[in-house]
C-alpha cells in the first residue's frame, strides 16, 4: 500500500513539475488572436462562475428601474462600457470581439448574472480577460445604475434609448488647395 501512496504522489509531482515546465518555457501559447482550447474555455469559465458565486454580496439592488435611473446608467454605459460591449445600433462591437475569450455583447445577449454578481464584476473586473475594475472610478450608486441598465436592456424607455445613440459624426471637408498667382 505504502508504494502505491508513493506512486501517486510522485505522479502528482511528475504532472505539475511537467506543467511549470511547460509554462515556464513558454510552451503553452497565451496570444490572444488565437481561441483557447475547449478544455481552457471549460476551466477558466467555471473559475469566473465560482469565484463570483463565492464572492458576490449577497446585497440586493437598492435602485428601481425607473426611467432616472435607466437614463444615468445608459450615460454611464455610454461612456465606459459601450466601446466594448456594444450598442443597440451596433450590437456587435468589432474591439469586443478582437478580446479572448470574446467580450460579452450585451444587446445580442442580455447579461444572464444576478445583479449582485454584475456589481461584484463591474467593481473589481475579470483578470486576464480585459475587463477592468471601477470601483476606484465609479462609486456603488453608479454601479447599481449601471447594474439596473443591464438587467433591463431589453425593455429600455426612449430617454434611455437615446442616450446611446452614438454622436453624429462630423464630416471634415478638406480646404481647397492653395492656387499660384
Amino acid at each position: 500500500m505504502r508504494g502505491f501512496l508513493i506512486g501517486i504522489i510522485f505522479t502528482i509531482i511528475l504532472i505539475l513539475g511537467g506543467g511549470y515546465y511547460l509554462l515556464h518555457e513558454g510552451y503553452i501559447n497565451f496570444n490572444a488572436d488565437e481561441p483557447p482550447s475547449r478544455a481552457e474555455r471549460h476551466m477558466a469559465m467555471a473559475a469566473v462562475d465560482a469565484a463570483t458565486d463565492r464572492n458576490a454580496p449577497q446585497v440586493k439592488n437598492p435602485l428601481t428601474a425607473d426611467e432616472a435611473t435607466l437614463e444615468a446608467g445608459a450615460k454611464l454605459y455610454m461612456d465606459h462600457c459601450a466601446s466594448c460591449h456594444a450598442l443597440p445600433s451596433s450590437p456587435d462591437s468589432q474591439f469586443g470581439r478582437s478580446f479572448n475569450p470574446p467580450v460579452p455583447q450585451f444587446f445580442k445577449e442580455a447579461p444572464d448574472m444576478a445583479e449582485n454578481q454584475n456589481f461584484y464584476i463591474i467593481q473589481h473586473g475579470i483578470r486576464w480577460t480585459g475587463m477592468p475594475a471601477w470601483k476606484n472610478t465609479l462609486n456603488d450608486t453608479q454601479t447599481w445604475q449601471l447594474v439596473t441598465f443591464l438587467s433591463n436592456t431589453e425593455k429600455l424607455p426612449p430617454a434611455a434609448l437615446k442616450e446611446l445613440e452614438p454622436p453624429a459624426s462630423t464630416t471634415v471637408v478638406p480646404a481647397p488647395a492653395a492656387t499660384k498667382r
